[in-house]
């Protein structure tokens, strides 16, 4: 027969390691079982009224599994910091002293690196990488593009420079991963507006194009004429990444009368879909490097 669910008072609402509930009577084994708690990790319960996201993960992995020193880290900090966004079920990075062993633990990708104090900070019980650490650990364990991705989002809540981000490489110049770290810090800019704007922006400048202005204001006469998300103004090209959001097609006709200004100020402006960044990027690639190179010509 299907447990009848009990929900103690003292429960409600809260995350909780299991073994200690049991041994103080709040709940049985069979209990926790019943529909009334959902498991986060082994031996860590939430109440399934609660609504659960990857923050609230994070902390209870902090409280209940992490080891003294270990932090979270990577893709996990830069979520709790605000810059990227990190889906419920994902696992969560943590990092731990190479001194220290622990793990394989179920839904936390386990890291282990050398971890000094100023590496380390805490937000509401929580320790977690510094922004700076974080950025160093992401060029290590994604690849370029994502980690430039991730470090945009650091980088336009203003919680690491680009200046730093160089000088970090250039201190543990010799030192492994100097050199992704370096890479990234070249690549990274605070002003995509979106995760995919800058994916795009870095596979554009890995397939060889020089580096374009992001968010780049056309004036005339000194008033406002449109934005674009990518520009060679040298050249007067831009591009524009069409996301899920032009599905408003308020939102769709406003930013076309914007673009269309651009046309009496002799610019060319390519569009890229969610759906063609997908299927045809190097398509869209051969667009581009046409356009640069007839304005250059």
């Amino acid at each position: 027969m299907p447990v009848s669910p009990r929900r103690p008072a003292e429960l409600q609402g809260r995350v909780f390691r299991g073994s200690d509930v049991v041994a103080r009577g709040l709940l049985t084994r069979t209990e926790l079982r019943s529909s009334a708690w959902r498991p986060l990790f082994k031996d860590v319960y939430a109440d399934a009224r609660l609504t659960i996201s990857h923050r609230t993960r994070c902390t209870a992995a902090a409280r209940w599994l992490l080891p003294p020193g270990a932090a979270i880290a990577g893709r996990s900090a830069a979520a709790l910091f605000g810059a990227c966004t990190v889906g419920t079920s994902e696992p969560i990075d943590v990092l731990v002293p190479v001194n220290r062993r622990f793990g394989p633990v179920t839904g936390l990708v386990v890291h282990t690196g050398e971890v000094a104090e100023t590496d380390v900070l805490t937000r509401s019980g929580t320790p977690i990488t510094t922004p700076s650490r974080t950025s160093w650990d992401l060029a290590q364990w994604l690849s370029t593009e994502e980690a430039v991705t991730v470090v945009d989002g650091l980088l336009r809540r203003r919680l690491v420079s680009a200046g730093e981000l160089r000088d970090l490489a250039h201190a543990r110049l010799g030192a492994r991963g100097w050199k992704r770290m370096l890479r990234v810090a070249g690549l990274a800019d605070g002003g995509a507006e979106s995760p995919q704007e800058s994916r795009l922006r870095v596979g554009l400048v890995l397939a060889g194009l020089p580096t374009p202005v992001t968010q780049f204001v056309v004036e005339r006469d000194g008033c406002f004429i449109a934005r674009l998300d990518l520009a060679w103004p040298e050249l007067r090209v831009g591009v524009e990444y069409d996301g899920l959001w032009h599905d408003d097609p308020e939102q769709f006709h406003r930013d076309r009368h914007r673009l269309n200004r651009l046309i009496g100020n002799d610019w060319i402006v390519l569009h890229l879909t969610a759906k063609r960044f997908k299927e045809d990027f190097p398509g869209f690639l051969i667009e581009v490097r046409q356009a640069l190179r007839s304005r250059a010509r």
